[in-house]
């Protein structure tokens, strides 16, 4: 059975057990994905952010994730990761890498059976998006995550085609 399907759509209407905000390292919302899903979310997603514990105000490091409830979308908990700013960031692909890794591994610890990603850094933080399909494919095929169903929900038909040519043709 495959486990990962591209919806071209609003992941803020994602029926999952999770949905992943690409956030920035404050998670107190943003522009892009991080702005849409904290507005559908409502106030509640806020008051869960800000209850994150901060060290120098970053809530969530580069790479890494944090969950917190979902306030009014369908799914029962948000996965805030923050990916690399391309060109920026030391070492993107490693980053990259591990934002989607942690996002996985937060999932599955708090028995999550179905996750929503969007293209973690391909907005405002420049990565290139092929590099991007490549890495968030590979990280969702390891056989630790093959009993979650995992979606990409992606907005333009640029980006679906670009992640389900990498589904196809890894």
């Amino acid at each position: 059975m495959d486990t990962i399907k591209i919806v071209q759509g609003d992941i803020t209407q994602a029926t999952v057990d999770a949905i992943v905000n690409a956030a920035n390292s404050r998670m107190l919302g943003g522009g892009g994905v991080d702005g849409a899903i904290h507005r559908a979310a409502g106030p509640k997603l806020l008051a869960a952010c800000e209850k994150v514990k901060t060290k120098n105000r970053v809530r969530c490091p580069v790479g890494e994730a944090r969950l917190t409830e979902a306030g009014n979308l369908k799914a029962k908990y948000v996965i805030h990761a923050v990916g690399p700013r391309y060109g920026i960031d030391k070492n993107p692909e490693n980053l990259l890498t591990s934002a989607y890794q942690n996002s996985l591994d937060l999932a599955v610890s708090h028995g999550c059976e179905s996750i929503a990603f969007p293209a973690i850094s391909c907005g405002v933080y420049g990565y290139p998006p092929q590099e991007a399909a490549k890495i968030s494919v590979s990280v969702c095929k390891r056989p630790e995550y093959e009993s979650l169903m995992k979606y990409f929900y992606l907005f333009s038909d640029e980006m679906t085609a670009i992640w389900m040519a990498k589904l196809e043709h890894p």
